[in-house]
């Protein structure tokens, strides 16, 4: 079962991100994807953030791990 998380939650996971920020990444179609099950209730999967995380991964952060 997947474990939701809150934008709260979210920004607590990741220094340096502010709510704001999320909200933009969200409208922009540029961060996680999330799960939108209310008009106002917004839900990430916490796996598909960490994947969003690791998919930005820039210069030698990619080789970690290879």
């Amino acid at each position: 079962m997947p474990v939701y998380l809150t934008p709260d939650q979210v920004v607590l996971m990741l220094p340096g991100l502010s709510r704001g920020q999320l909200a933009q990444l969200r409208f922009n179609g540029k961060g996680p994807s999330y799960r939108k099950p209310t008009p106002k209730t917004v839900l990430y999967v916490e796996s598909e953030v960490v994947a969003w995380v690791e998919s930005t991964a820039r210069g030698d952060a990619r080789r970690v791990g290879a």
